[in-house]
């Protein structure tokens, strides 16, 4: 009896001296990063269940709440670099309002002209409204240079974010092999801590779903279904960034096409996945960037490019108009210049209308992304102006849905009548042409006067896509045409000649730029993004203010709200895997009451067997 109880007491004692043991070592780390509280059972052993030994040690957390900590971290890093973008965006806008603003430029410009028409005489008023117009596309320049700044700093970001993500991947795949193979549970226990705080790192970069396998192992995919990590084996993350990014770089999923970076995850076995693709990835820091770089910066760049060119169009282009009479619908194309648009309404069998854009080139027909256009959902097309009706046919013919075959033209001199046919009818006909002939060309057409240029050497602005959309950037190359320099007279010319003043020009522009409606398109984003957009060009510069200014409103107040969602998960999971010394103190104090019952045992024993030995 004495020998069971011996051997029982100092069973007793080595399993208490083991849960003593990861007491401290809780208490130790209980400030560690990544540290999780651990736990040990006893059970029974021995005949008839007398002894007692020390089960596995285990960590202990709540697995859901671990879940949620790495959704919200996702979701975190996706709202802050989203918020801190939008942030610095609307700063390059400046305060609505001030001088130095956007807004307060337009206003500073469009007040010169007000001067100067009340005043055409004075050779400082024509000097004060080539300032002012320098002024303004000075700043248009300055923050569409901003934004492509941002861009190619997102793209460096990019390639560093991928780098340490490929890292964090090979990091938990031999994680995973180490746990396979490691049976101590002290060594396991501390592994599997290293393991999940990598994990929970790599949900900052990517949005990540995690599943337990029965030899221990993680496996981990992405949101949308891409694999990473399985077993021992990961993804290998790589970015091909570009030094510097333009108005022209895009994404596209043709390697041929693209000009930007993407990110490809290349498999153990060899196959490339593009996680750059849209949908792809959707939280975390990467997808945050990969849309500001491909989509939010862009669209602001549109708004830029927009702005430019309403207010150089607005001086120089002329419309006219033709609704339906008989078959079809008669304009003429006369003074066309590459650029200048051709917008037929069609209208279908069950009412609804649909544009068509024809637009002026010196090359053959060519297919536009109407997203270039006044309307994102045009069918857009250039036609040869040198071929006369000819090239506006080859045009007509190459439309897709059915508008090839079901319009033609015909023309009388340089009238052309497009008539639809087949459940379609031309119902009514725009041409917007450039005036002027060229930059320094300020006798031919009038009042029209080209106030800005394209300083990129390309000269007039009439949004050709001879050489590339002329659009795409040219709130960077925006300039005060140089030729009113030397002829500041131009102003305020009281016509073709040339000779005298006259408010009539300068009065032309401001009514121009404040009043007349110009259509700016949905793409910018700006006044929907369903239809064109009718404004002023003064308004478009205050949407533009509004809109950058409420996407920043906006992006940080979601990330507030999901700081505070973050701040929550981490709570909740601290609460089930942190340390709570006041807990660990109690259960030490417990433990040493346990340690001295059964040294007391173990004394009562030894007496025991000391008597008996005695006898």
């Amino acid at each position: 009896m004495a020998l069971n109880a011996l051997q029982t007491a100092t069973a007793g004692l080595k399993a208490t001296q083991t849960a003593i043991g990861l007491v401290s070592q809780n208490v130790a780390n209980a400030s560690t990063a990544g540290y999780v509280k651990r736990t040990i059972t006893t059970i029974s052993s021995g005949v008839g269940n007398s002894g007692v030994s020390t089960g596995t040690i285990t960590r202990s957390f709540d697995a859901a709440a671990l879940k949620q900590l790495r959704l919200e971290t996702a979701g975190s890093a996706y709202t802050s670099t989203r918020a801190d973008i939008a942030g610095q965006v609307d700063t390059l806008f400046g305060t609505p309002g001030s001088a130095t603003a956007l807004d307060g430029l337009v206003n500073t410009f469009t007040g010169s002209l007000q001067t100067l028409a009340a005043n055409p005489t004075s050779a400082a008023a024509r000097t004060t409204v080539l300032n002012a117009a320098s002024g303004l596309a000075g700043s248009i320049n300055g923050i569409a240079t901003s934004v492509q700044a941002l861009r190619s700093g997102i793209e460096a970001s990019l390639g560093t974010q991928t780098a340490s993500a490929s890292t964090l991947l090979s990091g938990i795949a031999a994680l995973n092999v180490k746990i396979q193979s490691t049976t101590d549970d002290s060594t396991l226990a501390d592994l599997q801590d290293q393991r999940d705080q990598k994990i929970t790192e790599l949900s900052g970069y990517l949005d990540i779903q995690t599943a337990d396998q029965r030899d221990g192992t993680v496996s981990i995919s992405t949101s949308s279904g891409v694999n990473l990590v399985a077993g021992g084996t990961a993804a290998t993350l790589s970015f091909d960034g570009r030094t510097t990014l333009g108005p022209n770089a895009a994404y596209s999923t043709d390697p041929s096409k693209r000009s930007v970076g993407t990110i490809t995850a290349t498999t153990p076995g060899g196959g490339k996945i593009d996680l750059g693709e849209p949908g792809v990835l959707r939280s975390g820091s990467i997808a945050a960037n990969l849309e500001l770089r491909d989509t939010t910066l862009p669209q602001v760049q549109r708004q830029l490019d927009d702005l430019a060119s309403g207010m150089a169009s607005a001086l120089t282009d002329t419309s006219t108009t033709s609704t339906a009479s008989g078959a079809g619908t008669a304009i003429d194309l006369t003074g066309m210049q590459p650029g200048n648009t051709l917008t037929l309404t069609v209208k279908a069998a069950n009412g609804s209308m649909r544009n068509v854009i024809l637009i002026a080139s010196k090359g053959d027909s060519t297919s536009v992304d109407p997203s270039l256009t006044d309307d994102g959902t045009a069918l857009a097309q250039t036609f040869d102006i040198t071929k006369g009706l000819t090239g506006v046919q080859l045009a007509l013919g190459k439309l897709g849905g059915g508008y090839g075959s079901a319009l033609s033209a015909t023309a009388s001199g340089a009238t052309v009548t497009v008539s639809g046919s087949g459940g379609l009818s031309v119902v009514a006909a725009t041409a917007t042409k450039t005036a002027p002939t060229s930059a320094t060309d300020f006798s031919t057409a009038y009042p029209q006067i080209a106030l800005f240029v394209d300083g990129s050497g390309k000269g007039l602005f009439t949004g050709s896509f001879d050489a590339g959309s002329q659009l795409t950037g040219f709130a960077q190359r925006i300039t005060v045409n140089p030729a009113l320099g030397a002829n500041t007279a131009a102003l305020t010319a009281p016509g073709p000649a040339n000779t005298g003043s006259s408010a009539t020009r300068a009065q032309f522009a401001y009514d121009a730029l404040t009043t007349a409606q110009q259509t700016f398109s949905s793409s910018s984003g700006i006044g929907g993004v369903a239809a064109p957009y009718a404004t002023s060009v003064t308004s478009f510069a205050q949407d533009i203010i509004a809109a950058q200014g409420a996407a920043a409103a906006n992006a940080s107040s979601l990330d507030s709200g999901q700081s505070v969602a973050l701040s929550t998960a981490q709570g909740r999971f601290a609460k089930s895997a942190g340390i709570s010394v006041d807990e660990e103190m109690s259960n030490l104090i417990a433990l040493q009451t346990a340690y001295s019952a059964n040294a007391r045992v173990l004394t009562a024993a030894r007496d025991m067997l000391d008597t008996l030995l005695r006898i």
